[in-house]
Order: structure tokens, then C-alpha cells, then sequence
């Protein structure tokens, strides 16, 4: 995976760029629910899936809710807590087997000793108005997603602003990345609007994507034909018996493999911006086959005016293009020409020119 953009040639290349187009995020998250052997189990299955990158969150309870205003969302996050000794596992294990590593650090302590494992930084959404939170990341320069779940418009530009204000680095795309997000489990189709990712990348000039949070992967096809740069999904080993939230919104192994042919066939279907034809069209011949040409209806005897009623557009486009049609009406025979034969302009005078 790359994160800078070449500027010249056919070789040039879109930032976030993964093995299939969009650079592919499968976030096990909080699904490995506190048990390091199933967060090592998970791993492995999206190391097979061939996503890009893997993606965990690292916090503690205490250091991201309050136990006072909210005891119960405390207990839940302190039971999925993992030790800094088993993030470093799994950051060495997706590096062994050559696949990206990546966390929602949600504890800025932990920078400490994970930052080492970080191609880039990942803000979610509940955190796009933490600029003390953000503040830290911007000034260590780093490449950063920006999720925008929960946020208006105008928030999302003020953040990236602030970035930007902190650090110049993140000008432009190559080191920022805004991703559409809807922060429900499910999302349901209505709250997707994968139109707002392109209005996002108009506003702010950053490269654009999605964090998806529906049941499938229509959602997320539909955000590479739109052009996303990168793409964030949930991933589990499967759905059936789960309990906890997140594994309703994840794919799977074999459903990742998949997806990640149909994104690369959608990337092939995009091609790029530049409208002309084909190598296929011109090597076919259809361009000429296909378009039309002025032949005249009936035998035209030299000295001869061309009538507007003398003349039919017919497939091939040989000589004179259909589009001359004003331009031929008028002129005058310098040759006799078959009826239905190719003609071309410098076999006629213009009637002026005769005289």
C-alpha cells in the first residue's frame, strides 16, 4: 500500500493506493471481545482475506469513558481491553505476513510504545471534535483517516482546518483521507449517502472514502464505483451466535476474497477520466464503421450543385463525415461520382470559386 501520489505519466497513482484500487481496511476491532487468542485467530483470518491493512483499537476504559457518567459503557470497554505486550503481538503478525497494521488509538499514552507499528493514524468519528486528541497526532505527521460519523459538514471542514493549522503536511491528499461514515450497527441503506463523500472531498481537497456499517457489501462497491480511496470494514469469523454488535456489521474470510475481486473489476470498469476511444474501438475499425459518411443518392455529373436532397448519411464513415453536411451543400461537381461511392471535399467547388 502507498500513501503518495505520482505526479506525471501513466504510472501515476492515487494515494491510499491497495493491491485491488482503494486501499482495503478490515477492522477486527472489538470483536476479538478481550480473548488474545481469538484477536490472533481473527488476525490470521483477515491476513488470508487479502485486505490491505488490519485494524484494531487500543484503550483502556478509564482512559476513554467515565466511570461516573457512564458506568456501564466503562465495564464494556474494560472488558475488551488488551495489554500493550498483545497490541505489539498483533502488530508483529500482521508485519510478518507482509499486511498492513493499523489502530484507533483512543489512549494517547499508548503512542508510546505502538507508534513504532503505525503507517498511519486512524480518528474515528466520536473523536472528529477532540482536538486535544487530534491535536497529538497532526504534530507527529503521520498520514491520517479521518472517519465523519456524527458530523455535520461544516464540522468536518473546521477539523480539517485544525489539522492543517497544526500541520502543513496534511495540505492536499496525500497525507489525509476523509471517509464517510454513518456511526450505527447496522446502518440501514437510507443513512448510508454515499453521495456526501464526494461533496467531503470537495470541500476539504482530501482524498475520499467510506467506513461502512451495513449488513453485506453492496454499500461498499457502490463507494469504489464513486471513486473511494479507501475502504474500511468490519471483519469477523463469522455471524451466527454472536452476541456483541459489531460482528453483525463484519465480513468474513471468504467474503473479503470476493469482494476484493469485485472491487478490482469495478476499478477496471472506472478506467479514468480521459473521454476518447478506445484502443479496442480503433483497432476494430468500428470507429469508422460504426459512424457515417455523406454519399450521394444518385450518379453526380461534373459541373453538377449538390442539393441537400442529393446527398444521404450511410455507415462507413468514408470521406466526407456526416457532420460536413452544410459545409458540401452548394458545391459543385469538379468529377462525375457514382451514386453511393466515397466522396471527398476537394472533389467539389464551391460555387463562388467556379466563377
Amino acid at each position: 500500500m502507498t500513501f503518495a501520489s505520482s505526479s506525471t505519466g501513466d504510472d501515476a497513482r492515487q494515494p491510499w493506493q491497495g493491491r485491488n484500487g482503494p486501499l482495503m481496511i478490515a477492522e477486527i476491532g472489538g470483536n476479538h471481545e478481550g480473548d488474545f487468542d481469538y484477536a490472533r485467530r481473527l488476525t490470521d483470518l483477515a491476513i488470508e482475506s487479502g485486505a490491505d491493512c488490519i485494524k484494531f483499537q487500543i484503550y483502556t476504559g478509564d482512559t476513554l469513558v467515565s466511570p461516573v457518567e457512564s458506568p456501564d459503557r466503562n465495564a464494556h470497554f474494560r472488558r475488551f481491553e488488551l495489554s500493550p505486550e498483545q497490541h505489539v503481538a498483533l502488530a508483529r503478525q500482521c508485519r510478518e505476513a507482509g499486511v498492513g497494521y493499523a489502530a484507533s488509538v483512543w489512549d494517547l499514552s499508548a503512542l508510546d510504545w505502538i507508534d513504532e507499528y503505525l503507517d498511519f493514524y486512524k480518528i474515528g468519528s466520536g473523536d472528529l471534535t477532540a482536538y486535544p486528541v487530534i491535536a497529538e497526532f497532526a504534530r507527529r505527521g503521520k498520514p491520517i483517516v479521518l472517519s465523519t460519523g456524527l458530523s455535520t459538514a461544516a464540522e468536518v471542514v473546521e477539523t480539517v482546518e485544525f489539522l492543517r493549522k497544526v500541520n502543513s503536511v496534511y495540505a492536499g491528499d496525500s497525507n489525509l483521507a476523509v471517509l464517510q461514515c454513518t456511526s450505527m450497527y447496522p446502518c440501514v441503506e437510507e443513512d448510508v449517502h454515499l453521495a456526501a463523500m464526494n461533496e467531503l472531498g470537495r470541500l476539504t481537497g482530501a482524498a475520499i472514502g467510506y467506513s461502512d456499517h451495513t449488513c453485506g457489501t453492496l454499500a461498499l462497491l457502490a463507494a469504489a464505483a464513486r471513486g473511494a480511496q479507501v475502504l474500511e470494514f468490519h471483519f469477523t469469523d463469522g455471524r451466527e451466535g454472536k452476541t456483541f454488535r459489531d460482528h453483525k456489521v463484519s465480513l468474513t474470510r471468504d467474503e473479503v476474497r470476493e469482494f476484493a475481486s469485485r472491487v478490482a473489476r469495478v476499478r477496471t470498469l472506472l478506467g479514468n477520466e480521459h473521454k476518447a476511444p478506445t484502443r479496442s474501438e480503433v483497432e476494430s475499425g468500428h470507429v469508422e464503421s460504426f459512424r457515417r459518411a455523406l454519399y450521394c443518392n444518385r450518379d453526380l455529373a461534373a459541373g453538377e450543385q449538390i442539393r441537400g436532397e442529393d446527398l444521404v448519411a450511410l455507415r462507413p464513415n468514408r470521406g466526407v463525415d456526416a457532420r460536413s453536411h452544410d459545409a458540401v451543400v452548394g458545391r459543385v461537381a469538379k468529377y462525375d461520382t457514382e451514386a453511393l461511392s466515397s466522396l471527398a471535399l476537394d472533389n467539389f467547388l464551391i460555387e463562388d470559386d467556379e466563377q
